[in-house]
């Protein structure tokens, strides 16, 4: 089924959207197709053409033994999550806070405790992240293992 221009745009909004979110990790082009039931034809469609206005970047990798691409955003929204819960914006003295007033941020125990809970969530996920990448590393490592120990080697043959 051939599509038209209009659907060729709403599908163009809907990949780069799923891009989009998938931050700075990118997805593979398979991935995506999948997810959003397109095939490879359409989709490839849709990627050279999110490429060619600069909106996404295609990188050529070696996938499972297969060649093909992973997508990635060029910008992402910006994310507003470090300042959402400043204190600073719902801070009652916050006209009469200046560097060396009586209230400073300097010596603020609210912007402190911030700070603190702040760094401590973001080396929570950063763990998280890094135990994530682990356990997916030694799942390659097992299928690729055993991936080469079920070939026949010529002289067994």
């Amino acid at each position: 089924m051939e599509l038209n221009e209009a659907q060729i745009e709403d599908l163009t909004g809907k990949v780069f959207r799923t891009i989009v979110s998938n931050g700075k990790g990118g997805i593979l082009q398979s991935e995506l197709w999948k997810e959003l039931d397109l095939t490879s034809r359409d989709g490839s469609r849709v990627a050279i053409r999110l490429e060619r206005r600069a909106l996404i970047r295609r990188e050529k990798m070696l996938e499972n033994g297969r060649w093909t691409y992973k997508l990635f955003a060029t910008k992402l929204p910006i994310d507003t999550s470090s300042v959402e819960n400043a204190p600073c914006l719902t801070c009652p003295v916050e006209h009469m806070c200046s560097v060396d007033g009586s209230y400073s941020p300097m010596t603020c125990n609210l912007i402190e405790d911030w700070l603190v809970t702040s760094l401590d969530m973001a080396n929570q996920q950063r763990r998280q992240q890094d135990l994530y990448q682990q356990q997916e590393q030694q799942q390659q490592e097992q299928s690729s293992s055993s991936a080469s120990d079920t070939e026949v080697s010529p002289d067994e043959t």
